[in-house]
């Protein structure tokens, strides 16, 4: 296992203690992530030494709080892959989704993006509601048809009726990169090929990828991706949104207002260039600011590292898990595509139940749908109990919790 050790420390909230006096052993990464020091000063020394609306005033602060607002955009921009003009900042990946299925709702009729009655919208069983409900509710508005790919019971996408949901009919495929309760990561290629050969548009849900393993949008070959700051260890109420900037170019804004502009009369208006055409009012500056210092740690660590210390972790709790008597894993079993995420059931015992018993030993996990109602239902379940791992995790947090599961079904008088 890759050793990063040395970076806990530079996360504050991990030295609390919590309930009985245990100490902290976060696994909800998958979440929201904890956030190092370095971060949190970043957003702070904004708002001590440089705050100003930016792209609006002459003086020094506003110079300096739009360099820094700008400089923040284009190292995130290099994380990816992208263009900082591809690049825009939101509120949320919600945020972002929303946007964009907004601007294919409300495109002109001859617009490649419009959404009409006989067309058909494509996700699948594993999306968190995020990247299901826009969607769904797009179709509704349209009269647009939704599609989707079913979860085989191994929790990987069944993709053998490929050419039939992705057919001539499709104008977007709307996938998750990684499942937030499954780990399973989507095989891309055969899905990003069907859709081009349709003509397609293809929009990637990277909120459970980008903050844990490397992503660079040159080479997915699709057309929009969405994150969030908040589970990349930066701030809360900053997400981005990256789009193909011909696309982009094309599209209709989502918000109007300030900042967004080129010109206004009292009956007409014409648009900023990318990215300001999509980023109306005065923006999350603070919270980019402190995104880019969460890009300047991660890159630090180095992706690739994360990436394996979280693989090696996974391994570990899906080796433990698989030798308690009582115990499902929900998901993959095998590390092959997966991410760090591990989904549980323990017979007899009510994932909300198994949850409160860990926090107990002050194990925080997550617990229930996590948003992901229609996997739940083709899986029968209620919810699972869910662990997610990051940097900051380790061997000995995996035991403890393992250690604490197989104390459940007793705990609960549960028979074996």
């Amino acid at each position: 296992m890759v050793d990063l050790s040395q970076y806990k420390k530079d996360f504050p909230i991990l030295s609390r203690t919590v309930r009985g006096g245990n100490p902290l052993v976060y696994l909800d990464s998958g979440a929201t992530s904890q956030k190092p020091e370095q971060v949190i000063s970043a957003e702070g020394d904004f708002y001590r030494k440089h705050n100003a609306a930016v792209h609006r005033g002459a003086h020094l602060l506003a110079e300096e709080a739009s360099a820094a607002y700008e400089s923040a955009r284009e190292n995130v921009a290099t994380f990816i892959g992208a263009k900082a003009a591809e690049t825009i900042f939101t509120k949320s990946a919600t945020e972002s989704i929303n946007a964009i299925a907004y601007s294919f709702g409300n495109s002109d009729s001859s617009s490649k993006f419009s959404i009409k009655a006989g067309d058909e919208i494509v996700v699948s069983e594993m999306e968190h509601h995020a990247n299901l409900i826009p969607w769904q509710q797009l179709a509704k508005r349209t009269g647009a048809k939704l599609r989707w790919f079913e979860v085989t019971p191994e929790g990987r996408l069944d993709l053998s009726k490929l050419s039939d949901v992705i057919n001539a009919k499709t104008k977007i495929v709307a996938i998750t990169h990684q499942s937030n309760v499954l780990g399973s990561i989507t095989p891309l290629k055969p899905i990003t090929a069907a859709a081009r050969a349709v003509g397609a548009l293809i929009v990637l849900d990277a909120c459970q990828s980008v903050p844990h393993f490397k992503v660079d949008v040159k080479e997915l070959d699709v057309d929009f991706i969405m994150f969030s700051g908040h589970k990349m260890l930066g701030p809360t109420g900053v997400g981005i949104l990256w789009g193909r900037e011909t696309l982009l170019n094309e599209m209709s804004p989502f918000l109007f207002g300030g900042s967004m502009i080129d010109s206004v009369t009292m009956t007409e208006a014409t648009w900023a260039q990318l990215p300001q055409k999509f980023e109306a009012g005065v923006p999350n500056m603070a919270q980019a600011v402190g995104l880019s210092a969460a890009v300047d740690y991660l890159n630090k660590v180095g992706m690739k590292n994360l990436h394996e210390h979280e693989i090696a972790l996974t391994k570990q709790m899906l080796d433990g898990l698989s030798q308690i008597q009582g115990v499902n894993i929900i998901g993959p079993v095998e590390i092959k595509d997966r991410g760090g995420v591990v989904s549980f059931t323990i017979d007899g015992v009510h994932p909300h139940d198994v949850g409160q018993y860990l926090d107990q030993h002050g194990i925080a996990v997550r617990t229930g749908h996590h948003c992901a109602w229609p996997l739940m239902r083709k899986l029968n379940l209620v919810g699972t109990t869910r662990a997610s791992f990051h940097l900051y995790n380790n061997a000995d947090d995996v035991i403890k919790l393992l250690d604490s599961v197989s104390e459940v079904q007793a705990y609960f008088k549960v028979k074996i």
